[in-house]
């Protein structure tokens, strides 16, 4: 009896363990398909990002709202992400805005890539001055592009003095004047000296320096007198507002000492400044950009958040700033990076504000126009590529553009390869 009764009480204590194993399995199934259900709708939720270079989006406004986004594919088999014509994965490059494709033809590249160099166009030839070769070589002569033959050529030395980039430059249309900028590679100081290029015949004259040292000052000629205002102050990281000028005529100063004016509204650096019809217009920008790591003897670079703006002002009559509508994105790096067509200026890429999770540079592929008359943003066209700091240039109906620094790809917009590439491209205004 004793060994019967043992037997009953084996069978029981089976049967209980049986009965666990079997509730822990359905346990653990349930559990399975709640994280895989709560991990395929993060799945799906991150591919929905929308995208802006779609080629059916062109007659879409050029920011998204939140409504259009691309919704969430719930058939079992989603559909693939789509590519726009030029390659661009659509899923990551929602920083694009709605663009018409332009046709771009490959021209003759620079001599050498070069990056935050400076541009000015006189006529058919294209004055490219200084700028990064790489982060640790800076070039220190001019090149020049023939737009009539399509060649480059005529290469010759800037001065010992004058700064290698980050440069405020203008002309009259034969004399270059030189402003300011950094001085060296990596994140070096600035310098002060200022000098003018008589381009026919290629000499170099000194001008009073500028009263502190700028990089990337907003310069052009008004009424007479070279005024240069905004820029970063000595540590490149802080916005200057300051605004000088100096009365100038065929290529000399006619003053000894740089007069203050009306502070601009928002200091920085990277912003296109022209002068048309008697106005003087200052465009995007930023604020804030690489400083010199504390302590390092070759004065590295260290990235320090930039706010990017899309800000645009107008210096009138009465010598005060107006206010007027904002370009269709925050733009920067486009300090020579435009071109007066009919009564527009026309900007070819930049950079725009930083991806808002992994705080990457982000770079423009958009070329914009702005219609003086009208006062109103259009986007006109893409570029081959997202580019920063290009050079750029307007030749018998042709835009072209060189050098900067390219993306990492059509699904990339981070800055990566400094390039010496020259394009064009066929540019019909619609007004």
């Amino acid at each position: 009896m004793a060994r019967q009764t043992g037997k009953q009480q084996t069978s029981g204590t089976t049967r209980f363990l049986l009965t666990c194993i079997g509730v822990g399995l359905l346990l653990i199934g349930l559990i399975a398909d709640i994280f895989w259900a709560s991990s395929s709708r993060f799945k799906l939720s991150y591919l929905s990002i929308p995208t802006n270079w779609s080629p059916h989006s062109s007659d879409l406004p050029a920011t998204l709202p939140a409504q259009l986004k691309e919704p969430v594919n719930s058939s079992s088999n989603p559909k693939p992400k789509e590519k726009s014509k030029d390659g661009r994965v659509l899923s990551a490059t929602f920083a694009d805005l709605p663009a018409p494709e332009l046709k771009w033809d490959k021209m003759a590249s620079a001599p050498v890539p070069r990056l935050d160099g400076a541009a000015i166009q006189i006529k058919n030839l294209l004055y490219v001055f200084a700028g990064y070769g790489t982060i640790d070589h800076v070039h220190s002569h001019v090149d020049i592009y023939n737009f009539t033959d399509n060649t480059w050529g005529g290469r010759f030395d800037m001065p010992k003095e004058m700064a290698h980039s980050h440069l405020g430059m203008v002309t009259d249309g034969r004399y270059i004047y030189i402003i300011s900028g950094q001085y060296g590679p990596q994140c070096r100081g600035p310098t002060a000296h200022t000098f003018i290029l008589d381009t026919e015949t290629k000499k170099w004259t000194d001008m009073p320096p500028l009263p502190v040292p700028r990089y990337a000052p907003a310069t052009q000629l008004w009424r007479g007198r070279l005024h240069v205002m905004g820029g970063s102050k000595e540590n490149r990281h802080t916005p200057g507002l300051e605004h000088w000028s100096l009365a100038v005529k065929d290529g000399k100063a006619l003053e000894m000492e740089w007069r203050s004016e009306i502070p601009i509204p928002r200091g920085g650096p990277h912003r296109a400044c022209v002068v048309f019809k008697d106005h003087l217009y200052v465009i995007g920008g930023q604020e804030g950009d690489f400083m010199a790591k504390p302590g390092s003897p070759i004065f590295k670079c260290s990235r320090r958040m930039e706010v990017v703006f899309s800000d645009v002002y107008m210096l009138d009559d009465n010598m005060k700033w107006k206010t007027l509508p904002p370009m269709p994105k925050p733009d920067s790096h486009i300090e020579f990076a435009w071109a007066i067509v009919n009564n527009s200026i026309v900007i070819a890429g930049g950079t725009t504000e930083k991806h808002p999770i992994t705080k990457k540079m982000i770079l423009v592929g958009e070329v914009f126009q702005f219609n003086f008359d009208t006062l109103e943003w259009s986007v006109i066209g893409k570029l081959p590529y997202r580019v920063k700091t290009t050079l750029v240039g307007f030749w018998q109906g042709w835009l072209y553009f060189t050098s900067g620094q390219r993306d990492r790809g059509p699904d990339d917009p981070a800055p990566r390869k400094v390039i010496g590439e020259m394009w064009r491209t066929r540019l019909k205004l619609n007004s």
